[in-house]
């Protein structure tokens, strides 16, 4: 029997259309809704997004403007609980304001008297140690605290958050299901008869000189100059990646008439973009969500690391960034793709055991919040 149905309001970088981050989104949901069954618990969410009725209209739940206080206020008091994650959301990176805004909607609910969960985070960089005591002090006083990766742990360790309090779990997204129904008649790694194997190209701007941009570009037409293949560009965060993309498309020449071709999928969906990745033979990326769509639907990758969650999340699949921001070596990245599709079995017969262990656990935080209400009664 399934008791009163739980409000939890949900506080992310949600509603700006960028992949990675609904794919976020939408795992959470989806394992809430499974843990929440298991232990006879029913979730009611309220989205804080940058835009609600997008929000509201792709995932069929309540939102409210994330930057409207009063709305985020009168939700976190209707609420019996706040989710804070994932992603990277504490980090000074991109902007000095991010960690205040999120620690504020945390101390916020805390200060209403509701219990907080901090979901599969991504902390850091914090380049600001005046920072450090307000993260300390709203984990603290967290009910749950996860983060995604070691590198996380330690900088919270760093700011005297004890140990014991932190969990490391997989992102999310590694537990986000295919559309229902939905399934590649092949399996990912072996193009349909007639076609040629599809390699999923996911670009970012990063550097301003645009260094790893040129190398995969370059890298790309040399694996053309090698092999016929399907340039499938992928981008995650529209618009600014499929500018992106444009550009490295436009730096590879005309391919064409080696015998390949380029498209492009653009997707706000991220089942939909998911199941594009699914679709590929391997896939080279710079997004984050891009590599985990990818090891998720065992679709051998090559990932080049702007950011330390790059690097953190292709450790747990026992490999190494192919280049990184600074420079990505064509060469190096041609020979690495061509291995990859040659031998995409041993690539996924090496870390089978690997995602899947990963898969299992991307629901753990769901679980403990799960059975926290459970409990509670």
């Amino acid at each position: 029997m399934v008791a009163a149905a739980r409000k939890i309001v949900i506080s992310g970088y949600y509603g700006f259309r960028n992949s990675g981050d609904e794919a976020v989104l939408k795992s959470i949901l989806t394992a809430l809704e499974q843990e929440g069954k298991r232990s006879g618990v029913a979730f009611e969410p309220i989205v804080l997004s940058g835009d609600p009725s997008w929000t509201s209209g792709i995932y069929g739940v309540k939102a409210v403007h994330r930057m409207n206080m009063k709305e985020v206020r009168a939700a976190l008091q209707e609420s019996d609980g706040l989710i804070s994650g994932g992603g990277s959301l504490l980090q000074d990176a991109t902007s000095p304001k991010t960690i205040p805004y999120y620690v504020g909607v945390i101390r916020l609910a805390q200060w209403l008297g509701k219990p907080v969960f901090i979901y599969a985070q991504g902390v850091g960089p914090v380049n600001r140690k005046i920072f450090y005591p307000f993260i300390k002090g709203a984990f603290k006083r967290s009910m749950y605290v996860s983060v995604r990766d070691q590198e996380s742990s330690e900088l919270l360790r760093a700011m005297n958050l004890p140990a014991e309090r932190i969990e490391i779990v997989p992102d999310p997204v590694m537990g986000l299901p295919l559309p229902t129904g939905a399934a590649s008649k092949f399996p990912a790694g072996k193009p349909e008869e007639g076609e040629l194997p599809k390699i999923g190209v996911s670009v970012r701007f990063w550097d301003e000189g645009r260094a790893e941009l040129a190398g995969i570009a370059d890298g790309l037409r040399k694996l053309a100059e090698t092999r016929n293949v399907h340039f499938c560009f992928l981008p995650f965060h529209l618009p600014d990646d499929e500018a992106a993309s444009n550009y490295v498309i436009e730096r590879m020449g005309d391919v064409k008439s080696l015998g390949s071709k380029i498209t492009m999928r653009q997707n706000e969906d991220p089942q939909a973009m998911l199941l594009e990745v699914g679709r590929c033979s391997a896939l080279v990326g710079m997004r984050l969500h891009s590599l985990i769509y990818a090891a998720s639907q065992r679709v051998p990758l090559a990932g080049v690391s702007y950011d330390p969650k790059i690097d953190s999340f292709l450790a747990r699949l026992k490999v190494k960034a192919i280049g990184s921001s600074q420079q990505v070596r064509p060469e190096r990245l041609a020979e690495e793709l061509n291995h990859l599709l040659d031998d995409a079995d041993g690539w996924k017969r090496e870390r089978e055991p690997l995602i899947a262990e990963l898969q299992r656990e991307a629901a753990r935080p769901a679980r403990a919040i799960a059975d926290y209400f459970a409990q509670k009664g």
